[in-house]
């Protein structure tokens, strides 16, 4: 199978669209993007993810270093009687010695021919193809930060669908760094039971406690959130539809989730492949992806064995959480829901 005569002419406008951008004669040469142009493709990739625009996604220059959001431990403002005493800076910025390493990270995307023939009838292919790319890279991004465990030299994945071994993630980086910041078991058991009869009976009661696991310094500085997992509001969004969904105005409040806007007196949201059953409390300025700003690599080739347009991207990346100290989470795998007992129904009263 080969390309059809206006496929191969939209495929030829967008190797040279790609080369033009990124100022390289041949884009089926390996090049190296520019660090200017390597900033914009990273912001396109972080605008196209409303999650990505509220964390930190930055560029650095060095495989391994210092982190780079510097944050403030405690206060900075006094007074000293010059007279009698030198004044004193305090050190109080949150450097905690752990810095952080990027590791080489591959997105490489096939293109079959049988897509860009079907593709090829639409004026703006190349920007369609573009943003598409985009987008995933954001949610790969977005998955390898909630989910990812070890750094694999050859990942798998079909053993890894959440990509676990591509990276290490912030719970991941939590669990090494700070073990401290993660609850991993209830009161009695190596299990953290939510419901009436548990651990906690309710949501509210968990994200409190998860929230008092921030340090003193972090709590009332008004940046906190609660990041929950899709089964943990939905057990929560299930108990008001049964108290009040019968009632037409409230079950369009709940709908609506403008019932559900806080937990544990914190700010609540979801993102894409957070663990369903987890719970994060920090403040989105404390989470980080780091990328090397030299080290984008990018090819594209066309592969007549398997019918296709290759399109190779490498960069350098990582994840960090810039002050451990103000992040707390539960261990996702360790929770488990208790069920309410149902009372016998009498048979006289039973269907």
């Amino acid at each position: 199978m080969s390309l059809s005569t206006t496929a191969r002419l939209k495929f030829s406008t967008l190797a040279l669209a790609i080369a033009s951008t990124y100022a390289v004669e041949d884009v089926r040469q390996a090049f190296n993007v520019d660090p200017t142009h390597a900033q914009t493709l990273n912001d396109k990739i972080t605008l196209s993810s409303a999650f990505l625009q509220r964390i930190n996604v930055l560029p650095v220059s060095e495989i391994k270093g210092e982190k780079v959001m510097l944050g403030v431990n405690g206060t900075v403002t006094g007074r000293t009687n010059t007279n009698t005493t030198d004044r004193e800076a305090h050190n109080v910025l949150g450097l905690d010695g752990l810095g952080y390493e990027l590791f080489d990270t591959h997105s490489d995307v096939a293109l079959k021919y049988a897509t860009i023939d079907a593709w090829a009838k639409f004026p703006d292919f190349a920007k369609r193809y573009a943003a598409a790319v985009q987008k995933q890279i954001g949610l790969d991004r977005i998955i390898i930060g909630w989910n990812g465990t070890s750094i694999a030299a050859n990942t798998d994945r079909i053993a890894n669908p959440l990509l676990q071994d591509v990276n290490k993630g912030w719970l991941q980086i939590a669990r090494e760094q700070a073990p401290q910041q993660i609850l991993e078991s209830g009161e009695t058991q190596w299990k953290i039971k939510i419901g009436v009869g548990g651990d906690y009976a309710n949501l509210d009661a968990l994200v409190f406690d998860v929230s008092l696991m921030i340090d003193e310094e972090f709590r009332d500085g008004g940046d906190l959130v609660a990041i929950i997992g899709r089964d943990m509001l939905a057990r929560e969004k299930g108990k008001l539809y049964a108290a009040q969904g019968d009632t037409p105005t409230e079950k369009e409040r709940i709908e609506q989730a403008q019932v559900i806007a806080t937990y544990g007196g914190l700010p609540t949201f979801t993102c894409p492949h957070f663990p369903s059953t987890g719970v994060v409390v920090t403040s989105w300025d404390n989470l980080s992806i780091y990328f090397q700003d030299t080290s984008w690599r990018r090819q594209i080739i066309e592969n007549p064995k398997r019918s296709q347009i290759e399109d190779y991207n490498a960069r350098n990346e990582g994840y960090v959480i810039e002050q451990l100290g103000k992040f707390a989470a539960i261990e996702p795998r360790n929770v488990e829901f208790v069920t309410p007992l149902v009372p016998d129904v009498p048979e006289e009263f039973g269907v």
